[in-house]
């Protein structure tokens, strides 16, 4: 799916349109001291690499995420894409 680089949109903290900078929004690490991220490391320590019992689901596309910045106030918030998406494109201009 290709996307333009920068969308006119409306920006809360303006509280009207102006353009936005698009970007695509990555997943991080997770927390390592987080109770849940202690919890799973917990039952995964020793000889296995997953927890028994699990079945796990491969998704074949996630739901993609932009990372919308206004030019004005350099506010950024993000803006989820209807359908989940194999691959996004921002266009560049030439």
């Amino acid at each position: 799916m290709k996307i333009p680089a920068t969308i006119n949109t409306y920006c809360p903290k303006c509280n009207k349109h102006t353009p936005h900078k698009v970007k695509e929004l990555r997943k991080g690490t997770r927390r390592t001291l987080s109770f849940g991220q202690q919890k799973f490391l917990r039952a995964t320590k020793g000889y296995t690499s997953k927890k028994a019992g699990q079945v796990r689901k491969v998704k074949q596309s996630q739901k993609q995420t932009l990372m919308l910045e206004c030019t004005v106030c350099k506010k950024r918030h993000p803006k989820g894409m209807p359908h989940a998406k194999k691959r996004i494109e921002i266009k560049k201009k030439e």
